[in-house]
């Protein structure tokens, strides 16, 4: 188990870069770049969840979402961070990313809310094991 906490150390470490490389695209003025690695940030931080609480490492994003949702539903702290991961993936990767839909203030919201996220993640990481399920592709 120590590796499995040791590689999602390391995926937490790197949606904090993806993050500090999202505020440093925002203070530059590239809003829909920054909104992209904010939500690569946010993608990191719960793939480190993931592997934190149930020894699997998702290899796709939507393996990410099914397992979180899995986990939602079998502890409820996990609830609004699931929540939240989901208006990030619409508002940010969705909507300003794909579509170069990036209203303000409300793009530039989220993208300062990725260390909160991270923060959030971080936290709920610890707490107890959840089995892992297969969630297909």
């Amino acid at each position: 188990m120590a590796t499995v906490q040791a590689d999602a150390a390391r995926i937490f470490d790197d949606a904090s870069a993806m993050n500090d490389a999202a505020l440093r695209r925002l203070a530059a003025g590239d809003l829909r770049d920054a909104a992209e690695k904010a939500w690569c940030a946010t993608l990191r931080a719960v793939e480190a969840l993931v592997l934190a609480r149930t020894g699997q490492h998702p290899l796709r994003s939507t393996q990410a979402s099914r397992r979180l949702q899995l986990m939602a539903d079998s502890d409820p702290s996990v609830v609004d961070l699931r929540h939240r991961y989901l208006d990030r993936q619409d508002a940010l990767h969705g909507h300003c990313f794909y579509h170069e839909f990036c209203p303000m203030p409300s793009t530039a919201e989220r993208i300062h809310g990725t260390a909160s996220f991270i923060a959030d993640a971080i936290r709920l990481a610890d707490g107890p094991p959840i089995p892992p399920q297969d969630v297909g592709p």
